[in-house]
């Protein structure tokens, strides 16, 4: 079995039920879970049956007590989470947006345990022995320079190590505040820059590329929901040409047409091969998920990373094109499940995956 090892952090989530506002909801009660980009990427892999490890750091208290049971009852590997007396468990409030109400996310991370752990707190070398892949994201880099500091560290110790490292773009606007003589967009450029360069698998939505490294798709507005999934392998090669040690490029593709109603898909690229594909695809053509009745968005990259880390790892999806076709299917099938983890099984990602969209009940 292969041991996955994920590094970042994890919030409690609070979001109204429903598609409530928090102005309405609250006073009143909030539905609390836990979740993180890194941590949702570890869930997923757990439930399809590999080796998840996730690492991080949080506050000495019962509410992070209960946030480490939440992992653990789905089979996550928390043994090398740090404890601390410092800082506290960071969270983040939704509310689900309908139609062409779109979704809210507001931050409440400031002083979180794992921005105030340093790179030296983790033991690297205890944390990869036997492991075959360590996956980041560009979030816990955005969340301080302490932060930052600890995920160039792991990334550069895990590449010495012989694993596949993976790293999610994942740019918010909302953070990368830790250097004030720089914009968002530079502090995210200039940090990714650094870590980029030990990565093997680059993972981006439609606008990361653009946002981060300033390379972006032409005849494409993301804010319209207008995409020309064709210029993507464009965006990979350039990608490439910057970042040599990339092995692979891939690329989620949104369409909004509103907050319940979008086409999902992605393309992968190959860099040894220069070459891409594209899923899903009928009759041989690229044709993205219609997802009509969106139940929750939140997640639904996260759990695409995770189906793309297990289809390259998993002997039954020997080529790029099968490992991106399980990838997006899980990642669709997120899309109709409440909260950030994909509780999706195998079985129901590969019959997707293979066509059956009906959505018929099975008895």
């Amino acid at each position: 079995m292969s041991k996955v090892v994920t590094f970042g952090e994890i919030m409690g989530r609070l979001a109204p039920p429903g598609f409530l506002r928090l102005p309405q909801a609250m006073p009143g009660s909030l539905d609390v879970t836990f979740a993180g980009a890194e941590a949702n990427v570890a869930a997923s892999l757990s439930i399809l049956g590999l080796d998840a490890h996730f690492v991080t750091a949080l506050p000495n208290n019962p509410i992070a007590d209960a946030c480490v049971n939440s992992l653990r009852s789905i089979g996550i590997d928390t043994s090398s989470i740090l404890r601390s007396d410092v800082g506290r468990l960071g969270l983040y409030f939704l509310e689900t947006g309908a139609n062409q109400r779109p979704s809210r996310v507001i931050y409440d991370r400031d002083g979180s345990t794992i921005g105030q752990t340093p790179a030296d707190a983790y033991d690297w070398n205890k944390i990869f022995d036997g492991a075959d892949w360590f996956h980041v994201t560009g979030i816990t880099p955005a969340v301080s320079e302490v932060a930052a500091q600890a995920t160039l560290q792991a990334a550069k110790l895990a590449k010495q190590k012989g694993l596949t490292v993976s790293c999610d773009l994942n740019f918010r606007g909302k953070l990368w505040r830790w250097d004030s003589s720089s914009t968002p967009h530079e502090l995210a450029g200039r940090t990714m820059r650094h870590l980029l360069p030990f990565v093997d698998v680059l993972i981006a939505n439609e606008e990361d590329c653009g946002d981060v490294l300033q390379i972006r798709a032409a005849e494409t507005d993301v804010a319209s929901g207008k995409l020309s999934a064709e210029r993507y392998p464009e965006v990979a090669r350039n990608v490439v040409e910057q970042f040599p040690n990339l092995r692979y490029v891939a690329t989620t593709l949104r369409e909004s047409f509103s907050a319940t109603h979008n086409n999902w898909g992605a393309m992968l690229y190959d860099a040894n091969a220069q070459s891409a594909t594209f899923a899903p695809q009928t009759d041989g053509q690229y044709e993205p998920y219609s997802i009509r009745n969106i139940v929750d968005r939140v997640g639904g990259g996260d759990s695409f990373a995770a189906g793309l880390i297990f289809g390259l790892l998993h002997d039954d999806y020997q080529t790029p094109k099968a490992a991106l076709q399980f990838a997006v299917a899980a990642s669709c099938l997120a899309h109709s499940i409440i909260g950030d983890l994909n509780f999706s099984s195998r079985e129901e990602i590969d019959a997707l995956a293979k066509g059956s969209a009906s959505g018929r009940v099975v008895r």
